[in-house]
C-alpha cells in the first residue's frame, strides 16, 4: 500500500490492487478511515466511503486533500501509470 504522505496524523495512501479502478486516495487515522475519489481534470473530489468520521473530520480530510491534490495525483500516476487514471463521475 503506497503511502503518499502523512499530514496531521492522517495517512494518505492507495491500495496496489486499484490500478483498474478510478483514481482515489484512502485516508486513515486510528479507527477512522475514508476513501476519496479524485478528478484531476476538474480539480474535484468525491467522498466514496467514510467510517467513524464526523462532519468536522470530513472537512479536515477534504482540506488536506485539496492542499496536497497535485502531490496525490502525481503519486497515483507514478505508481499506476497515466493510462489508469479513469475518474468516477460525481453524483452531484
Amino acid at each position: 500500500m503506497p503511502t503518499v504522505l502523512y499530514v496531521q496524523g492522517w495517512r494518505l495512501c492507495s491500495y496496489t490492487n486499484e490500478g483498474n479502478e478510478p483514481m482515489r486516495v484512502h485516508v486513515l487515522k486510528g479507527t477512522r478511515s475514508a476513501s476519496i475519489g479524485c478528478s484531476p481534470e476538474r480539480f474535484d473530489i468525491l467522498e466514496e466511503y467514510q467510517y467513524n468520521c464526523g462532519p468536522r473530520l470530513r472537512r479536515e480530510i477534504r482540506q488536506i486533500i485539496f492542499e496536497h491534490f497535485d502531490q496525490i495525483v502525481i503519486a497515483w500516476r507514478e505508481h499506476f501509470g497515466e493510462a489508469q487514471c479513469r475518474v468516477k463521475q460525481s453524483r452531484f
